[in-house]
């Protein structure tokens, strides 16, 4: 293959921890790039050195052109290119057969090395310019996780954000600097990791401690009494058996983006959330004294969902378009939030409307046919068992209106 991009993986030992062909390739280009660290290993190096700054697509754009005018390639990059790294976007970018991609051992390979563990069955996550949030119901219940850090996701701000969901049951292990000749790796409980500094260049791997008695939550529709809720009657919270049709309603997706309006307890939020675990859930709640619940709930089943305190549609605009919308109250506003709603709605998306009273069944059905949906609807009226007189008798509960409506666009 002529003028083939050579994108090299290179660790913190630097040119003396590269093959003898990855390096020969290295000499024998013309132009090396990459960033400023991977760089300052090749101090004799005869060709231009161009630094990796301005963004990806402003640095692929530039090596394009260094490309179609004929120039031997060279790119470096941290570790393995293809993990989390530069490798895959430049092979999408100028197609697999122009790039040839020579691995390094990437960060987590080696963090595990040093913990002496396996790590085909850990549960890997950039967060590596990339926000935080969410990551609490991706990782609850896993045994195993590496985190990639940033400057602004440190072993410190990772420690605060477990310790804010309850996740002692984590240790972490941390190296810093891997492969150079100042790395360190130790092991760190969460309190004390909240406090330390580390060098920049870190990985974090976390294991379930052994004989850990922390809950693992399965499955979903969980039962009524085990939510934070306004009581006695006034409980605002959609009950697990139409929580568990709603959320069939729902179709989500794993990476789904989810719009929960009137939240009440929040249960709907949280059942969405740890569903849809790379997306993003949305609690909209007007009532002032229903967000200590929702914010417990959110704590307490580690769903790091946002909690807004708006009344609909008011607070829409600022969201991202929704891959679901659940409307469980609507103060009033019912017509409002269902057209705002379809006309935010991705292609696909569903609305669905849980309703108590005729009148919202009658109002959802219209505004949904009105924005250009096909609604359907479906009555549930549950019955749970109640013991009398070392007996089982079955009291009624209230009928629900479930009203649903897809995007066909």
């Amino acid at each position: 293959m002529a003028n083939v991009i050579y994108i090299i993986g290179i660790g913190e030992d630097g040119a003396g921890g590269l093959t003898p062909g990855s390096l020969r390739k290295v000499q024998e280009s013309e132009v090396l790039l990459g960033g400023e660290r991977q760089l300052s290993f090749f101090s004799r190096y005869d060709g231009d050195k161009i630094t990796l700054q301005g963004g990806l697509k402003s640095f692929a754009d530039k090596l394009e052109g260094l490309w179609k005018a004929g120039k031997r390639i060279a790119v470096l990059a941290s570790g393995d290119p293809l993990f989390f790294g530069i490798g895959g976007y430049l092979a999408k970018r100028f197609g697999p057969e122009q790039v040839e991609v020579i691995p390094h051992y990437s960060s987590v390979q080696l963090a595990f090395a040093r913990l002496g563990d396996s790590w085909q069955d850990a549960e890997l996550i950039s967060l590596h310019g990339r926000p935080i949030n969410g990551l609490a119901q991706r990782i609850d219940g896993r045994q195993k996780i590496a985190l990639l850090t940033d400057e602004v996701n440190t072993p410190a701000r990772i420690a605060a954000y477990l310790r804010e969901f309850g996740m002692t049951e984590y240790q972490a292990f941390v190296c810093e600097r891997l492969g150079g000749p100042e790395e360190v790796c130790r092991f760190w409980e969460l309190e004390a990791l909240e406090q330390a500094e580390f060098a920049s260049l870190n990985v974090v791997i976390l294991r379930r401690k052994p004989g850990s008695t922390v809950e693992v939550r399965r499955g979903f529709a969980y039962p009524d009494e085990v939510f934070q809720q306004r009581k006695p009657e006034k409980g605002l919270i959609t009950k697990r058996e139409i929580r568990a049709f709603v959320l069939s309603e729902l179709n989500l997706s794993e990476d789904a983006i989810v719009w929960d309006i009137g939240s009440g307890s929040g249960a709907v939020a949280v059942e969405c959330a740890r569903i849809a675990r790379l997306g993003r859930v949305y609690a909209l709640e007007k009532g002032a004294d229903n967000l200590p619940n929702i914010e417990a709930n959110r704590r307490k089943f580690r769903a790091d969902f946002a909690i807004i305190h708006e009344k609909a549609p008011q607070g829409l605009d600022k969201l991202p378009d929704p891959d679901a919308v659940f409307i469980g109250g609507s103060g009033g506003e019912l017509a409002a939030i269902i057209a705002h709603s379809a006309a935010r709605l991705r292609p696909g998306g569903r609305i669905v409307v849980g309703a108590i009273t005729i009148e919202t069944l009658h109002g959802s059905m219209e505004a949904l046919a009105l924005a250009g949906f096909a609604p359907e609807v479906t009555m549930l009226q549950a019955s749970r068992g109640k013991p009398i007189l070392g007996m089982t008798r079955f009291e009624g509960m209230n009928p629900v209106y479930v009203v649903s409506g897809q995007n066909t666009v």
